[in-house]
């Protein structure tokens, strides 16, 4: 089962940074439809039967590189992020996310195509206003886009369910046929309920999926202050998981 807390700490980080003001909204999906879209080595990850498809907007702060102090630049100018993610574990069992697609509010993230991660340059907003956060984008040349509303509400003990949604370890990249592995550290999430008050979205069709049935599962977290991205690796089959 996955657990709230990270099994070990990254000890060199790539990167640091901190994600603020972080919605999660959550779907449940056939597996094969998911199944479908993953590369050969990982296999679609379930919960109740269900593999899910999670849209997570947030605001990346303080974003300090490996042997670079923090920038001023940098942490004084947050900039959002949305990812369109699944869950899945990889050879040995080991628990994990892919992307199936990253909008991203900053041209220095795009290095990271490197390893596979499948960032996408965008014209990104994250707006707080009037007891709710709103989040907006659109890819470079107009397609896909998305905006939402949420309202924050109590801080929640999590089910079982979320945790197994939100904090995960591990993220799974491909490339020249190779799987990678990143690690991630941070403090466990503090959570909230929250209400979906608008949505509307193009991700999931733009990343081969149908659009969304049903209502969304959401939470909210002001964020974690200590993100540790770990340097990614290659993948060995078999590796136990400690997770």
């Amino acid at each position: 089962m996955v657990s709230s807390e990270p099994a070990q700490r990254v000890r060199v980080p790539l990167l640091r940074a901190q994600w603020r003001q972080q919605a999660f909204l959550h779907w449940p999906y056939p597996p094969e439809d998911i199944q479908a879209l993953l590369p050969n080595g990982l296999v679609v990850d379930q919960y109740d039967g269900a593999a899910w498809v999670s849209l997570t907007p947030f605001l990346m702060a303080d974003l300090r590189p490996l042997g670079i102090s923090p920038l001023p630049a940098l942490a004084a100018s947050p900039f959002p992020e949305t990812n369109l993610r699944t869950y899945v574990r990889a050879p040995g069992g080991r628990h994990g996310v892919w992307f199936l697609s990253i909008e991203v509010g900053s041209a220095m993230m795009l290095a990271a195509r490197t390893m596979g991660a499948p960032y996408h340059l965008g014209d990104l907003s994250v707006l707080a206003y009037d007891g709710t956060v709103s989040y907006g984008g659109s890819r470079r040349g107009g397609e896909p886009t998305y905006h939402l509303i949420v309202r924050p509400g109590a801080t929640i003990d999590p089910s079982e369910r979320e945790v197994w949604l939100t904090s995960r370890w591990r993220a799974y990249t491909h490339r020249l046929g190779v799987l990678w592995e990143t690690p991630i550290w941070h403090e466990p999430w503090s959570l909230h309920e929250a209400t979906l008050e608008d949505l509307h979205e193009t991700l999931t069709p733009a990343a081969g999926i149908s659009a969304p049935a049903g209502d969304a599962s959401v939470t909210f977290s002001e964020g974690v202050r200590n993100v540790r991205l770990g340097i990614s690796r290659p993948l060995r089959p078999g590796e136990a998981d400690p997770a």
